[in-house]
Formats: structure tokens, C-alpha cells, sequence
């Protein structure tokens, strides 16, 4: 079971989605804008953002490109959620940093696809390493928590 953040301007969209995400067996929430998901990651982790492309306020794009630069959200794993269609809005939102694209209106069985698909890549890799750690094991000034130096193996 993963715990997933919504984070969309449509509450309809977000509580279906939620909907979606709890029956195929994960813990879900949703807020309605880019500051309110922003606050909630910094108390608790979500396994996977699921991030509205456009919203008022902060952006999805631009909280993307804020999570990225964050030193405790860096490696969370996200997928954009958006009505926009076109190859530009996934290429700018893969360029920002996301996992995954999903349009709205959206199929559940898609969502839960690609949900599962970004776990199951996040699955062989550690929950979460703060980035100064991370920085400094693939540096080679920290060896990894087992004694190996992973620059060797």
C-alpha cells in the first residue's frame, strides 16, 4: 500500500481519482492547490504526487521544479495529472521532472497502470536518502550503509 498525494483544482477529478486509488488498495488524499500540497509534503512524505498541470496559484509544473530542488522531496516520485493536451505540456512536464503523464478524463485502469508502474521502479531503491547522503555515497566521501562502496561494484 502506497500513500499518494492528489493534488488538483477540480475536486471532483481529485475525489474520483482518490476513489480510484483506495479501491485498488492505497492510502489517498487530495487538496486543491499547488500551496496546500506543498505544506502537506513537508509534514508527511507521499509515496507518489499525483500533481495537476494547471493550477491557479503555484503551478504544477512549478511545484515540480520546487519539489526537485528541495533537499527532503528531490527523488519523490510524481506523475502530472492534466486536461492540457499536446505533445508540448508532457515534454514540459517530463522536463520538469516528472515520472509519468496522465490526461484527464482518465481511464482508472490507466491511473492504477501507471501508478503501479512508478512504485514498481521506486521498489529495488531505497525509501529515501536526504540528499547531502546521497551526494556524498555517489561521491564516494560515504560508503553505503553495508560497508560497499557502489562506485566499484
Amino acid at each position: 500500500m502506497a500513500h499518494i498525494l492528489i493534488a488538483d483544482d477540480d475536486e471532483l477529478i481529485a475525489e474520483i481519482a482518490s476513489d480510484v486509488l483506495i479501491d485498488a488498495g492505497h492510502a489517498c488524499g487530495w487538496v486543491t492547490s499547488g500551496e496546500e500540497a506543498w505544506t502537506l509534503m513537508q509534514r508527511r512524505r507521499p509515496d507518489v504526487l499525483l500533481l495537476d498541470q494547471d493550477m491557479p496559484g503555484i503551478s504544477g509544473v512549478n511545484l515540480l521544479r520546487d519539489i526537485r530542488q528541495s533537499a527532503s522531496l528531490y527523488d519523490l516520485p510524481v506523475i502530472m495529472f492534466t486536461a492540457m493536451s499536446g505533445a508540448q505540456d508532457e515534454s514540459r512536464a517530463m522536463y520538469a521532472g516528472a515520472q509519468d503523464f496522465v490526461r484527464k478524463p482518465f481511464d482508472p485502469r490507466r491511473l492504477t497502470s501507471r501508478v503501479q508502474r512508478v512504485l514498481s521502479k521506486r521498489s529495488d531503491q531505497p525509501r529515501h536518502v536526504d540528499l547531502q547522503t546521497y551526494l556524498a555515497r555517489s561521491s564516494g566521501l560515504l560508503l553505503e550503509p553495508d560497508g560497499s562502496d557502489r562506485r566499484f561494484v
